[in-house]
């Protein structure tokens, strides 16, 4: 499993991607994806809402529980990826490309978010 360098990850087992004019994207990890097993639903937050680093924001439900799904920065969601909603299976297979959740405009972003190579020693992976 390989996480990619230029992302950098929360121990929530989110990624986000470097802003483009003020606008990030999150994801979860594939070692989250992987733990989830079979992504059945996904709910996200909405076009507008704010939302904060380490808070709830929206559920993933897979064939073997529901895990909350946490911001990794505070802002406002400036758009949600309707493709993972249709297929949530997406976040299963392209969770670093396609099966991405969500696009922030971050106004505040935690000084703890991880490195690559912090996320994979955190994660054992």
């Amino acid at each position: 499993m390989s996480n990619p360098q230029q992302l950098r990850y929360s121990k929530e087992h989110e990624w986000l991607s470097g802003a483009e004019d003020g606008v990030s994207t999150v994801g979860i990890t594939e070692h989250a994806a992987n733990a989830l097993g079979d992504v059945v639903f996904v709910q996200l937050p909405e076009v507008g809402d704010s939302v904060t680093a380490g808070e709830t924001c929206g559920e993933l439900e897979s064939t073997k529980s529901v895990s909350d799904l946490y911001s990794p920065v505070s802002g406002e969601i400036a758009e949600v990826n309707e493709d993972v909603v249709n297929d949530p299976s997406l976040v299963n297979s392209a969770p670093f490309e396609g099966g991405w959740l969500f696009k922030v405009k971050v106004t505040d972003e935690p000084a703890d978010l991880l490195s690559a190579d912090e996320y994979t020693a955190f994660a054992g992976a």
